[in-house]
C-alpha cells in the first residue's frame, strides 16, 4: 500500500455518509454532558451522569499457537494485533498497535505502510487503534500522533494517544474525549510512577485508559488502581500457564480506583499531582 493512502473505507465516515461507533458515542456523550465539557467549564456545565468503569480487559499479543488462542478466548481476553506482525484476528475481538515499539526495538524507522495496511484491513472494526508515536519521544511524539489523528479524522474506531516520558497532563488533556483515549507507554519506571495521574485525567475526560507492556500480577494491580480500562502483555501469548495467574489479577477490582472518583474529586486530585 502507498505510504500516503488512507483506508479506502474512511471517506464515507469522514463525510458523514456513514455513522460508526465513534460518531454514535460522541452524540450520546454530548447529550449527557460526559464528553469532557464539564471538565473544561466546571462552573457552567454539570456532568449529568456518573461514569462507571467496566471490568478491566486484558489484551494479549497475537499468537499463532492454537492452544494459547483457545485459552485466551475462554478467559475473555482479546488480541492486540501489531502493524509489524501478522494482520490476523483469529476470530477474536481485537485492537491495533501501530508497531512503533517493535520498530524501536529493532532500530528501524516507523513503518507507515505497515500501519496503514493493518488499518485498511482491520481498522473499521477494531476496539481501538494506537495512533503512531515516537517511543520515549516526549512532546515530539505527541505532535506526531496529533498529525495522524487529523489524518484519520472521521474514523469509526476509538483512537488512543500514546503518552511518553516528558509529557504532562495539560499537554494531552485538550485532545481527549470519549473517543480519543490514553495509551500509557514510555519507560517501565515512568509508566508505573505516573499511572495514577493518567487515571485521574482519564476520569476527568471520560476517556479510555490503556496501559502497555503489562506482564505481571503486580503491574495489573497498578493498572486497576489507576482505573485502567485495559492493558496488554505478551506473556499469555507465549506461555499458556501464565494466563490463569494474570487473569485472576485482572478480575480483582480496585474499589478506590481513580475511575471511581467523582469528577470534582478527580479534578482536584490531578491539580495537586505532578509527573
Amino acid at each position: 500500500m502507498s505510504a500516503t493512502k488512507e483506508p479506502s473505507w474512511l471517506a464515507s465516515y469522514a463525510s458523514g455518509q456513514k455513522q460508526g461507533w465513534a460518531q454514535a458515542v460522541m452524540a450520546y456523550a454530548d447529550y449527557y454532558c460526559v464528553d469532557g465539557s464539564a471538565d473544561d467549564e466546571p462552573d457552567d456545565i454539570e456532568e449529568r451522569l456518573i461514569m462507571h468503569r467496566a471490568p478491566m480487559v486484558g489484551y494479549a499479543s497475537r499468537t499463532g499457537t492454537r492452544r494459547n488462542l483457545e485459552a485466551l478466548a475462554v478467559a475473555g481476553w482479546r488480541l492486540l494485533v501489531s502493524a509489524k506482525g501478522e494482520h490476523r484476528t483469529e476470530g477474536m475481538r481485537y485492537a491495533i498497535d501501530n508497531g512503533a515499539w517493535t520498530a524501536y526495538q529493532r532500530g528501524e524507522p516507523f513503518d507507515e505502510p505497515a500501519f496503514l495496511d493493518v488499518v485498511e484491513k482491520l481498522g473499521e472494526r477494531a476496539d481501538w487503534i494506537v495512533l503512531p508515536d515516537i517511543v520515549q519521544g516526549g512532546l515530539a511524539s505527541l505532535d506526531f500522533s496529533l498529525r495522524w489523528k487529523e489524518r484519520l479524522s472521521g474514523i469509526p474506531a476509538q483512537l488512543l494517544l500514546a503518552v511518553q516520558n516528558g509529557m504532562q497532563l495539560d499537554d494531552v488533556a485538550p485532545y481527549l474525549s470519549p473517543v480519543v483515549g490514553i495509551f500509557i507507554g514510555g519507560s517501565t519506571e515512568w509508566k508505573e510512577e505516573t499511572a495514577e495521574a493518567w487515571g485521574l485525567l482519564a476520569r476527568r475526560r471520560n476517556c479510555h485508559l490503556h496501559v502497555g507492556r503489562v506482564n505481571s500480577a503486580r503491574r495489573i494491580h497498578i493498572c486497576a488502581a489507576a482505573g485502567a480500562n485495559s492493558f496488554d502483555g505478551s506473556g499469555p501469548s507465549r506461555y499458556a500457564k501464565a494466563l490463569p495467574r494474570l487473569d485472576r489479577a485482572t478480575r480483582q477490582p480496585d474499589l478506590f480506583a481513580a475511575a471511581s472518583q467523582s469528577l470534582e474529586d478527580a479534578r482536584s486530585a490531578s491539580l495537586n499531582m505532578t509527573l
